[in-house]
């Protein structure tokens, strides 16, 4: 009996989340040329523009649980990268430095995405790209509020 696509394989959603897989994967590969893993160079992204963030503001810039953000900085601690040390304002609270090393990761990071974002993007034109983002921000838009859950 011959058997048709599945209508799963069909649905945006499901392409939408192999190419995330296949993103992931492919970001992967570059970062662990410079030791790092998926996830990390967020936070590093994000104390590269605000160094000196407290662990509950990263976790809240990249959507995950407190719990995550202090594993991923234990590991980034280990690494030598970040440095967690007492807010001078608020003693119970710590904040999050870029070690030296840390800093140096910046521009190898940066070339790390943009070889990533040559490849997805080749053989798109400018306009391509230019639509290719705006509906990849809809998108996210989209799931950020929660539209079409439930109805």
């Amino acid at each position: 009996m011959a058997r048709g696509v599945h209508p799963i394989r069909q649905n945006t959603s499901f392409a939408l989340a192999k190419v995330c897989k296949a993103h992931r994967t492919h970001i992967g590969e570059l970062l662990a040329g410079h030791g790092l893993h998926v996830g990390q160079e967020m936070v590093l992204v994000e104390l590269w523009q605000d160094d000196g963030l407290r662990g509950g503001d990263l976790a809240d810039r990249l959507g995950v649980e407190p719990p995550t953000i202090t594993k991923m900085l234990r590991r980034l601690e280990s690494c030598g990268l970040v440095e967690r040390r007492a807010d001078q304002e608020d003693a119970r609270s710590l904040r999050v430095y870029l070690t030296g090393r840390g800093r140096a990761l910046e521009e190898s990071v940066l070339r790390c995405w943009e070889r990533a974002e040559q490849t997805v993007l080749a053989g798109m034109n400018a306009r391509d790209r230019q639509i290719f983002r705006m509906l990849l921000d809809r998108v996210k838009a989209n799931l950020d509020r929660g539209f079409g859950v439930g109805q």
